[in-house]
């Protein structure tokens, strides 16, 4: 919400303007106060736009359909003047967050607030389908969330069903990623059909924060929506049946919104119980309603404005500011106190942008600045469904949570996105997931998080000159693939036997050291044989005993172990069933010396199969602890996602903080392409949540970063964080 200007009447049409909610374009959207009190969010068209005949008729014709329409779920228009220089529509005022501030802000909303949200605006589009109308815009925007239940606002798109269109022929109206496949092709009858889609893309995005045909350039979106299937792989179970019928390419194979509103609503309920319910059960999370709630509250408390100061024309020597009626003298243009700045959420998202054929949000940009602020997407790329499931989703959501409270800021100067797609760990699915974020034009891309992915995607970013931030995965192959755009965050797989050699040698210090050579490992097992052999512990020595691939038995290297006289034993696998193994082997030979391994074998089956013998064991991992980092960190996540943060998950936040800081150093503007992005994030040194690191074109320089590696040790049923490699004492 920002004051009223000079140019701004005191009112209009009666109401008496309070602030301005929005303003673009088009025309200016006030808050205003009706005769009787109520509050209103107010409309003006520019006058330069409404002498068109055209548009004209088109506004008259707005109003008189919306004026008829009733509905609990709909937001009432309450007066207009379609006749005036500049007309105005005036609707009832929610002072609610939107769909879209809501979900982006705290995150997908559980099932059941899903059910009542598409039950309700299911009935909210029977209602305007019972009038003859269409809306043709329902997207998250244009949903306001009350105590309640949801608002279905905007009809500044709606037509009547058989009207003529004032549009251009061949013009998209509506959203992109919102909008059905008959209105993306500007081709055939849309119809009510057509907002049940959008209602399923809605439904789609509540219920799992992704929006389901994607992020990035409307083209790609809108290609996206005619000839892919959408994206319902985060959708819970109960809900996909239902969306998926919604999302159907063919318009008569949809249901209509009266079907989806009973399929939603259980049909023991009656309707004034089930809202009798929610209003007592509160539909919404904890976390949303304080919003709600708040802004509720503060709706009540909204100044008289004063008038701001006016300031004489230069060439108008005869003008008296003190005598001008719209004067503030300066010693009286207070601030507005705190408790009296209501928010403006989305109650600008009722600002319509008439003309043209498209809505578009009406928004203050943060740190003072009007208008909407450049939006710049990030494409994220991870195995979200496959045997690396875990560490992809703790990925997502510290990169999600990082793209929150980078938006959250005061100051800032472009906001981000996240487009997130789900590669299964498959090359295949990894070619095709790094063609859809190319095409979308995202800025850079974290991941992938498994390094047959990254092989596969690497060549397709390379050739887009778009940026390839990977967290978790370092493999040697990828060195050789020579991709330029590729910037590994992650400390070198090849020194990861580095925190156990300090180990050894600064707290524990030990001469003779045994590597159980566990050939099963490949090439990860030899580089830390190698590692503890080149560089023995204490200047001692290494002895190395294999154990073939194909061999269960860890017997006979153990033994070998001990008469060589090792007083410590690391593990060069990377199976935590075969370290299991070792580890019983160990303790059945009465070994009690260190026992060290690396973060592939830290997983609950090691664990479990290891018992009592894999108590006490170290590792080195090139990953903090998540519970150790920043402790407004582990509050936002719980507070999002309701569990404490994931391996890997701090590391994909400060990417996501590595990106920013290259579109800043680019000065954040519209105009920054992703070919002008990946070269930023090299040769700078960057301080993370997780750790200190200096990214260079052959990935992170140990010798200008900070410690990298750090030690977690076995204890009890978990992995007990020991801290930074250096630091253990």
């Amino acid at each position: 919400m920002e004051p009223l200007t000079a140019d701004d009447p005191e009112d209009i049409g009666g109401h008496r303007l309070l602030a301005r909610l929005g303003a673009g374009g088009m025309g200016v959207v006030h808050l205003a106060r009706m005769p009787g009190g109520a509050l209103v969010a107010l409309k003006t068209i520019r006058a330069e736009h409404a002498v068109d005949p055209a548009f004209r008729t088109r506004f008259r014709r707005e109003v008189t359909a919306v004026r008829g329409l009733t509905g609990r779920w709909l937001v009432p228009v309450v007066a207009a003047d379609t006749e005036a220089r500049e007309p105005w529509l005036a609707t009832e005022f929610v002072p609610g967050p939107s769909l879209v501030e809501a979900v982006d802000g705290f995150g997908a909303l559980p099932v059941t607030a899903v059910r009542t949200l598409g039950s309700r605006l299911a009935d909210a589009l029977s209602a305007v389908h019972d009038a003859g109308l269409v809306h043709r815009d329902v997207k998250p925007g244009n949903v306001l969330l009350a105590l309640d239940g949801p608002r279905l606002i905007d009809f500044g798109i709606a037509y009547a069903a058989g009207a003529t269109a004032l549009t251009a022929p061949d013009a998209v109206v509506g959203t992109p990623g919102f909008l059905a496949p008959e209105q993306a092709q500007a081709a055939g009858e849309v119809g009510p059909a057509s907002d049940v889609f959008s209602l399923g893309c809605v439904m789609a995005y509540a219920a799992s924060g992704r929006r389901p045909f994607g992020t990035g350039y409307a083209a790609g979106v809108l290609f996206r929506t005619v000839h892919e299937e959408p994206d319902l792989a985060d959708v819970p179970d109960e809900l996909r049946d239902l969306i998926g019928a919604c999302l159907a390419k063919d318009p008569t194979e949809r249901p209509t919104a009266q079907e989806v509103a009973a399929a939603l609503r259980d049909p023991r309920i009656s309707l004034a119980r089930e809202i009798a319910e929610a209003q007592r059960e509160h539909w919404l999370p904890p976390a949303i309603l304080r919003v709600v709630a708040e802004r509720s509250a503060r709706a009540l408390d909204v100044p008289t404005p004063r008038r701001p100061t006016r300031q004489p024309a230069d060439d108008d020597p005869a003008a008296d500011p003190a005598a001008d009626p719209g004067f503030t003298h300066p010693q009286d243009a207070r601030p507005p106190s705190r408790r009296r700045v209501l928010l403006m959420g989305s109650a600008a998202a009722s600002v319509l942008a008439v003309g043209g054929g498209a809505t578009a949000y009406l928004t203050a940009g943060r740190g003072g600045q009007g208008g909407a602020l450049p939006v710049h997407t990030l494409g994220f790329q991870a195995d979200l469904s496959g045997a690396n499931k875990a560490n992809g989703v703790a990925q997502e959501r510290g990169a999600r949570l990082a793209v929150e409270q980078h938006n959250a800021r005061a100051g800032i100067t472009f906001r981000l996105a996240l487009e997130t797609v789900d590669d299964r760990g498959d090359a295949t699915w990894a070619k095709q997931a790094a063609q859809r974020l190319t095409g979308a034009g995202v800025s850079a891309v974290l991941g992938p998080n498994t390094a047959s992915a990254a092989l596969a995607a690497g060549p397709l970013y390379l050739a887009a000159d778009t940026g390839m931030v990977l967290i978790s995965v370092d493999d040697a192959r990828l060195d050789d693939a020579r991709l330029r755009t590729l910037c590994v965050t992650r400390a070198p797989e090849r020194y990861v036997a580095l925190p156990l050699l300090s180990y050894l040698t600064e707290v524990q210090p030990v001469d003779r050291t045994a590597v159980i050579d566990d050939r099963a490992a490949g090439p990860t097992g030899s580089d830390v044989t190698n590692q503890v052999e080149q560089n023995p512990p204490q200047e001692g020595t290494t002895s190395v005993h294999s154990v073939a691939a194909e061999s269960d038995d860890f017997g006979p290297a153990v033994r070998a172990a001990l008469a060589a006289k090792a007083q410590a034993v690391v593990f060069s696998g990377t199976s935590p069933e075969r370290a299991a193994r070792c580890a019983r082997a160990l303790t059945e030979a009465g070994f009690s010396g260190p026992r060290q391994g690396t973060w592939h074998i830290m997983q609950p089956a090691f664990l479990q199969q290891a018992g009592p013998a894999g108590q006490d064991w170290l590792f080195g991992t090139p990953f903090t602890d998540p519970g150790s980092v920043s402790r407004d960190f582990q509050a936002a996540h719980r507070a999002k996602y309701g569990t404490t943060p994931g391996r890997w998950s701090p590391e994909a936040y400060d990417a996501v903080g590595l990106v920013a800081r290259a579109l800043k150093s680019l000065g954040g503007s519209a105009d920054v392409q992703p070919r002008s992005v990946s070269p930023r994030l090299f040769d700078v040194t960057y301080k993370g949540l997780a750790k200190t690191f200096h990214v260079s074109t052959n990935g992170v320089d140990p010798l200008k970063s900070g410690a990298l590696y750090f030690l977690f040790q076995a204890k009890g049923n978990t992995f007990r964080f020991l801290g930074r490699y250096d630091q253990v004492k």
